[in-house]
């Protein structure tokens, strides 16, 4: 059985890194955890192939990531500051975050959670997910859930059910999204099962579900992925994408329409394509603002419209997004 690459020197024993000493200071800060579909996806290109480049930049550790500059923060959209209770974000007044897991199927080395994802905990406990549930019961103004984290499809069938199901009995919540990595990237973690489940929760509950896949690059997508995602299109789940605009892995068009048009062929629509937020040691990641601008309108004037996101930017401080375009 094939393990997940968590360390430099698993890294370094798969050929992905020629040494270790230049990323201790790295590896001290930041974790790396890759599972082994995406281990495969990446041995699928050359080393040579902008695809192989793309998977690597996203996921391998870098020595750019020692740069931490002044502006660069560990809660760079301010979770901290709207959250009432353990777990809940309520920076908007009709919806909320609900962080249910610290962990993820893979660790991406640009996220804006990478110094909180797998060192407090790894869920919350019934305790906490007994506070949030009263904290949405009394805060009739949220029609919308968001599960988040951490990657909530990295808990159990019997675990992510029970909190979907416990969040759809609530009369004022309407929508339920659920943001995750795994159906792209861990594909045969998508079953039946829950499928039909959050199947269930639409034409019982009358609660809309939704899934939005991340992804940055059109190398991330497998056969294996198409199955899971046409798995949930079967069962009528809504799919939309958010995606992160990253220098060295989509900040060209033909990288970025590749991308659109590959999420549009297996059913999710484009939603937001998100400039960076800086996250300690991210800085190379970031694509400078006009130049993300200018990839967007060339976008809107070479492709169909329906495969066009929207170009936004959380403000720092936790003050919610804007729309760059």
């Amino acid at each position: 059985m094939k393990r997940y690459w968590t360390n430099l020197s698993d890294l370094q024993a798969a050929g992905m890194i020629e040494s270790i000493e230049p990323l201790a200071e790295v590896e001290k800060n930041f974790q790396t955890k890759i599972g082994p579909p995406l281990q495969a996806q990446i041995a699928s290109f050359s080393e040579d192939d902008a695809a192989y480049r793309a998977l690597t930049r996203q996921f391998i550790p870098a020595i750019e990531e020692k740069t931490i500059l002044p502006r660069e923060l560990d809660d760079p959209i301010g979770d901290h500051r709207h959250s009432p209770v353990e777990g809940v974000v309520h920076r908007y007044p009709d919806r909320a975050l609900l962080k249910v897991t610290q962990l993820c199927e893979v660790y991406c080395r640009f996220c804006f959670r990478k110094e909180m994802i797998g060192h407090k905990g790894e869920n919350l406990s019934q305790v906490e997910l007994d506070a949030a549930y009263r904290y949405f019961e009394s805060h009739p103004e949220v029609r919308e859930v968001i599960l988040t984290g951490g990657d909530p499809m990295i808990l159990s069938n019997r675990r992510l059910m029970t909190i979907t199901r416990r969040l759809a009995e609530i009369p004022h919540i309407k929508v339920i999204r659920i943001h995750t990595r795994i159906p792209i990237l861990n594909p045969e973690r998508v079953d039946r099962e829950f499928a039909e489940f959050l199947k269930s929760l639409r034409t019982e509950k009358g609660v809309q579900i939704l899934v939005v896949i991340h992804a940055n690059h059109a190398a991330e997508f497998s056969e294996a992925a198409r199955e899971a995602i046409n798995c949930l299109l079967d069962h009528r789940v809504m799919l939309i994408s958010q995606s992160v605009m990253l220098k060295g892995v989509n900040d060209n068009f033909k990288a970025l329409s590749e991308l659109m048009y590959t999420l549009v062929d297996f059913g999710i629509k484009p939603y937001y394509l998100h400039q960076m937020d800086l996250a300690r040691g991210t800085s190379h990641f970031v694509v400078e603002e006009p130049r993300a601008i200018a990839l967007i309108h060339e976008l809107r004037e070479k492709v169909s419209g329906i495969c066009v996101p929207h170009l936004i930017q959380e403000i720092p401080a936790g003050e919610g997004k804007k729309a760059l375009y």
